[in-house]
Formats: structure tokens, C-alpha cells, sequence
């Protein structure tokens, strides 16, 4: 296969994953057209996130741990993630459509795997060197970044929906603040690891049959715990959207036209 093709197949592990979102809320569905429509956003929304990485890059440490964490947090972590989030808000969150908590866990997710597929696809089309290291890199990433995008995303977006239609909670910032700081993390140890190797840490490359499992162990951990914890925050988002839909059916209920009640 050409190499264009090999990169575009870089989509694939976002699109599976959007299937599995939308497993989520297959309970109250969200319309497909709105979906698109947010995915498109967090997709286009990764070229003006590259723009602003040259322009940061300008002004980055040249080296060491500080050089990682910079471009972790404020290379990576701090656009992406508001990239995101401003691609649900402009494509979804004054929509009618947008009326439960468990909305903005999904457009979340969603903004999150638009940016994902276009960034898989490009790191897929420029980094490889060979099948070998393509292969690395697309399980790689699927597994683990891709994924990642979908958690820091949705975890955002619950807690900006939480705000809306509690009126309590941390609101767009707060969601926000931990979803950079989930992906900066993840980021910190994905880029600090070869860093701390060349520095003599060679127990970082212990593993089996040449895969260096320590390496992979931190974010892996990282994305785990991410996914239990935004499978904590959809529970809680569907139980207390039920508990409103009962609420709304039980007084639609009692208020409902009866004939047996009409004036004389």
C-alpha cells in the first residue's frame, strides 16, 4: 500500500471509537447530523492548533525536563483541549438537541475523535520510517491516544454540562483545567520517558519479547484510569438525566387533559 493510504487507515481506530461513545447514550441518542457536524468542528480544529504550536515552538526551552513538560502543557495539552471544547460549544451547546448532562460527555468524546483522527492520520503520513515503526505507532496510538482524545474531551464536557443544568460543579474552566491536565500528564511521561533513557534509565525498556512494557505501562495507566473515570461520570450523568425525565413524565402525567373534568 501507498503511503497515503497506510496514513489514512490512522482514521479507522477514531471511527471505532465513536461507535463505542455512541453505545453510551444509546439510551436518549443524539441526533447524527449534530454528531457530524462536531467532529467535523474538532477535526478542522487540529489546523489552527498546529499554527499555534509553531508559534509557541518560538519560545520553547531548548532542552531537558522543561523543554518536555512546556511542550506538553502548552504545546499539546492547553490547545488541543480548548480546541475541543470550543468545538462543542460552537457546534452543539446552544442547540435544543443539547438538553441533558449526558450531552456533553458524547459531543465531548466526539469533539475529542475528530481532533484525533486528523492527528492520527498526520503523525501516521509523516513520522514512519517503516512498516515496522508504523506498526508500532498505529497500535500505538489507537490504543492509547486515541482513546485519550475521546476521555479528555468527554470528561470536559460533563462537567461544563453539569454546570449548566445543575447550576453547580466547576463548570467550562474546571473541565477544562483537568482534561489539560490529564493529557499533559499523559504527554509528560510519552515525552519524558526517551528523554530519561538517553539519561541512563534503561529500566524504562525492561519488557518482553523487544516491547518495552514499562514504557507503556505509565500512559496506559494514565488512559485506564481516565476511562474509569469517565464511565463514573456517565453513570452518574445518566442516573440523574432519568431521574429528570421521571420527573417531567410524573408531572406531564398528573397535569394531562381528562374529559371526566371539564367545567358544566
Amino acid at each position: 500500500m501507498e503511503q497515503l493510504e497506510l496514513a489514512l487507515l490512522g482514521a479507522v481506530p477514531a471511527l471505532i471509537a465513536m461507535a463505542i461513545v455512541d453505545r453510551m447514550d444509546a439510551k436518549r441518542p443524539e441526533p447524527r447530523s449534530t454528531l457530524r457536524r462536531v467532529v467535523v468542528a474538532g477535526a478542522i480544529s487540529a489546523l489552527p492548533v498546529i499554527l499555534v504550536g509553531e508559534l509557541l515552538k518560538l519560545i520553547a526551552p531548548s532542552s531537558g525536563y522543561a523543554a518536555v513538560l512546556y511542550m506538553s502543557f502548552v504545546l499539546a495539552a492547553l490547545p488541543e483541549e480548548a480546541a475541543k471544547v470550543g468545538s462543542m460549544f460552537l457546534m452543539a451547546w446552544r442547540r435544543p438537541e443539547f438538553d441533558e448532562r449526558m450531552d456533553g460527555i458524547i459531543y465531548g468524546a466526539h469533539a475529542g475523535l475528530g481532533f484525533a483522527l486528523v492527528e492520527n492520520v498526520g503523525y501516521l503520513l509523516l513520522i514512519p520510517g517503516d512498516l515496522k515503526e508504523y506498526l508500532a505507532m498505529f497500535v500505538g496510538r489507537a490504543v492509547l491516544a486515541v482513546p485519550g482524545h475521546a476521555i479528555w474531551g468527554g470528561v470536559a464536557g460533563y462537567y461544563a454540562a453539569r454546570r449548566r443544568f445543575d447550576g453547580r460543579g466547576i463548570g467550562w474552566w474546571g473541565g477544562l483545567a483537568i482534561a489539560v491536565l490529564m493529557h499533559g500528564l499523559y504527554d509528560t511521561w510519552v515525552f519524558g520517558a526517551p528523554l530519561a533513557i538517553a539519561q541512563g534509565q534503561q529500566w524504562l525498556l525492561y519488557g518482553v519479547g523487544g516491547i518495552p512494557l514499562v514504557f507503556y505501562l505509565g500512559p496506559a495507566t494514565m488512559i485506564l484510569l481516565g476511562a474509569l473515570l469517565l464511565r463514573s461520570l456517565a453513570r452518574r450523568a445518566v442516573a440523574d438525566d432519568d431521574r429528570d425525565e421521571a420527573v417531567i413524565h410524573s408531572w406531564a402525567h398528573r397535569h394531562r387533559y381528562d374529559p371526566r373534568h371539564r367545567r358544566p
